[in-house]
């Protein structure tokens, strides 16, 4: 038997431009002493790599035109248990991949033997990001194909998630002030160091979600003022803490609970919609409850987690992000109850064990962006390493 071992040294998540690097060991699993009883070699035909990007899409919710795409139903149907089908069995259809690398033709490998190969490969720029949505699911593999002579051939596949920044290639913007300081010595025109795709991403991230332009937003309903709500930033990474201020000291109407959660909102395409006027999809990520009668200041801070998608578009399905508020107000004044005198001579103010109230909603758009991929693996399930036998 010849084992099969591929792994990422880097990790398994990517940003979309980023250069893959995979190392993949074949091995003869047999004890060297086996050779020399006339034990044959070991020999495999080819082998072969490539990435691939499935789609798979809810039917209640999504109709798809006609594409050119393989199903899964039409791959399985091929009969090409000799060819290298990096999508066979898979559900939904390939929406990227790239050109296959052959890593070798007709392999030997003797009793104990291993041959090691390095496969690179740059994920397309345009790639949609890994996402598992109500409507739409995007997933990446690197596919291992590999072959025995008379034999079917045999798939390793090594899932990755891809995150994307858009805007990435266009990099002038975050580089102004660089570009203003560079020298301009024609001798050292040639003697900076190229940055990589990975090192102007997390440029680029920490330009844009650094920009501590503050907002300060006045809460109101028809009765009055309630509250004003002061956020530092409008444009979050992944693993960052959104966090803000409350201000009551200055409101008219009073507020008896109020609550904060992060929600993403998942539409589809008005022409790949299901049903007439679909609504919208909404998913929660985490909540924050205070109470904050007679409170004159209180904070929020709502966690994005590193496993969700950045907001994204592709021709199917938009996601954005939001902060969603729920303000709990009285509708008539609040009385002072009476207040209990303790025996110490403390005393305790007692509320209204009835309030007249109302609910209020507002939603807040924000901005979340993908972080440095290694800081995402921390928190991702995805191995680094895969494992089979041919």
């Amino acid at each position: 038997m010849i084992d099969v071992v591929a792994t990422l040294p880097r990790g398994p998540v990517y940003l979309a431009g980023e250069t893959i690097h995979c190392i993949i060991t074949f091995s003869n699993s047999a004890l060297p002493e086996y050779e020399s009883h006339g034990e044959q070699y070991d020999v495999l035909a080819w082998a072969s790599v490539q990435i691939h990007c499935q789609r798979t899409v809810s039917e209640t919710r999504i109709v798809l035109p006609s594409s050119t795409n393989l199903s899964t139903e039409e791959v399985s149907t091929t009969g090409c248990e000799t060819s290298f089908v990096p999508n066979k069995g898979e559900k939904g259809c390939t929406v990227l991949s790239t050109k296959p690398k052959i890593l070798f033709c007709d392999l030997k490998l003797a009793p104990g033997e291993s041959k090691q190969y390095e496969y690179k490969d740059i994920v397309p720029a345009d790639s949609p990001p890994s996402y598992r949505g109500q409507a739409i699911k995007y997933s990446y593999k690197i596919t291992i194909g590999t072959q025995r002579l008379n034999q079917p051939t045999k798939l390793l596949r090594i899932p990755i998630r891809v995150m994307v920044l858009f805007g990435l290639n266009d990099t002038s913007v975050y580089n102004e002030n660089e570009v203003d300081v560079a020298p301009t010595n024609p001798f050292l025109k040639h003697s900076r160091k190229e940055n990589s795709i990975l090192d102007m991403a997390l440029q680029v991230l920490s330009t844009v979600t650094t920009r501590k332009t503050a907002r300060f937003y006045n809460i109101t309903n028809v009765r009055g003022k309630v509250a004003r709500f002061h956020l530092f930033k409008n444009a979050y990474r992944l693993g960052e803490d959104i966090n803000g201020v409350f201000d009551f000291s200055g409101g008219s109407v009073a507020c008896v609970q109020l609550s904060v959660s992060l929600q993403s909102e998942e539409s589809v395409a008005e022409e790949c919609c299901r049903k007439k006027n679909q609504p919208t999809s909404i998913t929660f990520y985490g909540k924050q409850q205070e109470m904050c009668l007679h409170t004159q200041r209180t904070h929020i801070s709502i966690p994005v987690p590193l496993t969700i998608t950045p907001g994204f578009i592709t021709d199917i399905v938009c996601l954005r992000w939001r902060l969603h508020f729920e303000f709990v107000t009285v509708v008539d004044e609040v009385h002072d109850s009476e207040q209990i005198v303790a025996a110490d001579g403390c005393s305790m103010w007692q509320g209204s064990p009835v309030l007249n109230v109302e609910t209020m909603v507002w939603d807040l758009p924000i901005k979340i962006f993908p972080t440095s991929p290694i800081h995402a693996w921390s928190a991702t399930l995805l191995k680094s390493e895969e494992f089979i036998q041919v």
